[in-house]
Parts: C-alpha cells; structure tokens; sequence
C-alpha cells in the first residue's frame, strides 16, 4: 500500500532545467459531465500542452452516498471525446498513485498524524447550535458560525467533552494574518486575518474531508498550478494555510499558482447549472457536433484566439494558450455561435474524414446497414462533397442524405416540401419527365441535366429560376431544402429520378 512520503515533494524539472509544470483536473464522479467542468478540464489540458508540461486527472470520490461507477465512466468518456489525454492519473497510471481518493486512505492518515503532532490541527468539540447561541449571546450575527473558540482547550476541558460521550471533530489552526496570493486570471488577492474560521479537516469519525484531501494530494503530486472554478475562491484561504502547515511537517515544497476561471453563464445570467439541458455536454455529442467544433467553442468560454479569430484547431489553441490571458469576467453559453463554430469545422474536415463520421451517425438512423455495404459507402463518398459544405451538425445527415439510400417507393415528401410549388407543379414536372427522358444514359450528369432543364423550364416556360425547380427538388429528395439538385439526380441515377419525378407528378395531378 502506497503511503505518504517522509521528504517533501519537491517540484519536477523539465529537460531545459525550468520547473516543470504540473496541473491537475479531479472532479468528483457525481453526474453528467457540464460545461463547466469540461472547460475547466481543456483548460488544464492547455496550460499543461503549451508549457510541455504534466496533465494529472484523478477522481474524488470520497462521498460514497452521491458518487457512482457510471458517472466515473462519463467522465473519461467525455475526455476521451474531446481528446483531452492525461499524463498521469486514473487507468494510465504514475508515480503517485492511486488517483481515486477513496484509495487513498492510509496515505492521509499518516498526514493527519503528522499534523496532529506539529500542532496545526486541534480537537473541537463545540456543536453548532452552541456556537449560535454564543453569537446571540454577545449580540452577533448567529450565522456567523465557527468563532476559534476551542483553540486552547486544556487537557480537562477535552477530558471533560470525552466524558460526556462527545468526539471531536479536528481543525487546522488558521494564521493570525492576512493571507495573500497572486491569482494568474484575477491578480493580488488579500483576505483579512480573521476573515476565514478555523475549518473542520477530519470528521469525527476520523475520516478527512475535501478541505484536506485535495491540497495534500496536489502537494503530493508535485502541482504547480491550480486551476479551477471562481465558485471555489473562497475557499482558497484555506487552501493557502494548510499548504503552509504541509510544508512546515515536510510534506510540500511550495505553495501552488492559483487561478480561477470565471462562472459560466446561461440563460438570463444565471450561473449554468448541473441540470440546464445546455451545460449536459453529452447533449451536444448527441445533437451532432464535433469534437474539434465543442473544444474550439468551449476554449471560448473566459479565452480569445485573437480579436479577428473565433475558430481555430487544437493544434492552435495550444500554442496560444496561458492560463494568464483568461478573462475573469463571466462567459455566456451561446448555442448559436457554438453551432456556427462547429459548421466551420465541419467544412475543414477532409472529404474522406468527413464521410467516416457519417456513417455511425447514418447507421444509428436505420438508413445505412451496420456494417456499410461497398454500394452504400461508395454513394456517401460521392455525396459527401454535395452535403458537407452545406451541414451545421453530423446530425443534419439523417434527413439531409435519405432520399439517396431508400427505394423510390418508399421516399416520403415531407408537407413543407409540398408547399410554395409555383402555379402549375405538373406542367413543371410533366415538361422535367419529357427532358430527363430524352438524356442518354451515358450523359446523365448534373451538367447535361442542369442545361436541359433550365433551357425547358426557365427559359421554354418563362418560370423564374427560384421557382423554377422546387417541384423537381421536392420529388427527388422529397424535402423543401436539399443537396443541389442536379448533383443529386446524378447520384440516383436516370431510372431512380424518373420514378420520383412521376411519382409527385401523379399524386399533385390527383389532388
């Protein structure tokens, strides 16, 4: 069993001779992972790849009642998608682990023990609702909570609490001075002697708290940098004090560089929450963005590229990337623009990279089989270009790319499709049955098709051109809004595109 060290953890150096960097991310296994955590991730990520330096991804998971196995595995596979390795951590490993706390037992025994003797840690006994009915007492707030008031009990005090049957809880013993700290996002930070309680480190039941286990773990692995969410400032002043108390009994080097990255915002202000269907990070998976197009947008989320560029590759945000130019001011959710982002992406993919990533998306909607034949892939292959500039998200596919994969009788014309047809739709597509007739199976190709048509319907029956070919659109692809037209009867063929120009045409004349 690996226990804690007996010589303090002294910072890693790279192989220039600087101080390596080394940061962590380490949530807690205890829902879907969010926007925020996420961000809070790649940010770490980043630092780490643009300093060339350590990524350590461990897993807090001593609150048994609300943490789970299945959350735990949401959590890597949201890494995993976005491509957010790790150096050292959970299933890769390293030289400090175990990385889920709940393994780590022996280990901050042996910390506790160690402050316990060194005097930075000391047994209280008083109840809450003492502690309020001393504040109405005195006059004061009865909110105020803790006041230090067992810092000095004596031997027959503590006797005394033992006697009745009550056990302590343990507290570190916060200086007597203001604690300051330079924050990398937000600057000088100063809290006031006083201002921060004594705070409880271990239960009564012996077992340790957060407030314990994440700054020895971050000290015991040798973290330069801390990087995490502005909701946990407040906290830091005792994080600041119990890094003193771990240096002074040999456990820690330093105290780490604190950053806090700036809330994340959604609708009407509001700080996102766990449960705003637009923090699930899962949702936007499933909604069809791409990895590349989430890790650019989150990026945006307290971070800028540039001033003239919004969109960028991984490759690009590491080499840009400095915790220090985070903004600290809120950053807003905005779909939109996450949308926008991750059309962009869609269009840099190349062709062939773009193809793969809708087949799983297509065989998930029933429309190509699980595996794809060599027909079907080969008819993707040749759609791709017709669709690929024209997709926000993979999951536009599914309607976008049906009408090429089902037989001629079984394409359905959706309502919308059949609305805003022009005047005479029959007449339009009686004259296009006459056209795609007369081409000779060897010509069939958009060129041929797009000149034929044109000549006989736009300039043959005067139709103007936005009118002109909605019918012919709508019996192909039986949608309002499709891949280009011509293109798209090439891909099914002369006998495919008859059937459906017919098709509309009969069931327009009868109705």
């Amino acid at each position: 069993m690996t226990t804690a060290p007996s010589t303090p953890a002294t910072a890693a150096a790279s192989a220039d001779g600087t101080e390596e960097v080394r940061v962590r991310f380490c949530p807690s296994p205890t829902g879907t992972p969010h926007i925020g955590m996420v961000r809070t991730a790649l940010y770490n990520w980043a630092h780490a790849r643009h300093f060339g330096g350590t990524l350590v991804f461990r897993i807090e998971d001593t609150d048994a009642a609300r943490d789970s196995e299945e959350s735990y595995h949401q959590l890597l596979d949201a890494m995993r998608w976005l491509g957010i390795d790790w150096d050292e951590g959970v299933e890769v490993g390293g030289p400090d682990g175990p990385y889920r706390q709940s393994e780590r037992g022996e280990i901050y025994a042996d910390v506790i023990e160690r402050l316990k003797v060194a005097g930075h840690i000391y047994e209280s006994y008083v109840t809450a609702e003492e502690t309020k009915e001393r504040h109405l007492a005195a006059g004061r707030d009865p909110q105020l909570g803790y006041d230090n008031s067992d810092r000095d009990l004596s031997e027959e005090q503590k006797a005394a609490y033992r006697a009745a049957g009550r056990e302590p809880v343990w507290r570190l013993r916060m200086p007597d001075e203001d604690i300051t700290f330079t924050d990398v996002v937000r600057g000088d930070i100063t809290f006031k002697a006083g201002s921060t309680p004594d705070f409880v480190v271990v239960r009564a039941n012996g077992k340790p708290l957060y407030t314990l286990v994440n700054p020895v773990d971050d000290a015991l692995m040798r973290i330069t940098h801390v990087l995490r969410g502005e909701d946990l400032l407040s906290s830091t002043p005792r994080q600041v004090a119990l890094y003193h108390a771990l240096i002074d009994i040999g456990l820690a080097e330093r105290v780490p560089v604190f950053g806090h990255l700036p809330y994340v915002l959604g609708e009407g202000n509001k700080k996102l929450s766990k449960r705003d269907p637009e923090s699930n990070l899962f949702h936007y998976r499933d909604d069809g963005f791409l990895p590349e197009g989430m890790v650019n947008y989150i990026a945006l989320l307290g971070w800028g590229y540039s001033a003239d560029q919004d969109v960028f590759t991984r490759e690009q945000l590491v080499e840009r990337f400095d915790a220090a130019d985070v903004n600290p001011n809120p950053a807003h959710v905005d779909r939109k623009k996450a949308t926008a982002i991750n059309a962009d992406h869609m269009r840099m993919l190349a062709p062939e990279d773009f193809t793969e990533r809708l087949v799983p998306v297509l065989q998930r909607a029933g429309i190509v089989l699980d595996p794809i034949t060599a027909r079907e892939h080969a008819l993707l292959v040749a759609a791709t270009p017709l669709v690929q500039p024209r997709m926000n998200l993979l999951s536009e596919a599914p309607d976008m790319l049906r009408f090429l994969f089902v037989e001629d009788a079984e394409l359905a014309v959706a309502e919308d499709a059949l609305k805003k047809l022009g005047d005479d739709p029959v007449a339009v597509l009686d004259r296009a049955v006459t056209e795609v007739e007369a081409v000779d199976a060897t010509e069939f190709a958009a060129a041929e098709l797009e000149r034929r048509l044109r000549e006989a319907i736009v300039e043959d029956m005067g139709i103007k051109p936005r009118l002109a070919f909605g019918p012919l659109r709508s019996a192909v692809s039986g949608r309002r809004i499709s891949p280009p037209l011509f293109e798209s009867m090439e891909l099914l063929g002369k006998e495919s595109s008859l059937a459906r120009l017919r098709a509309l045409r009969e069931r327009l004349a009868a109705s």
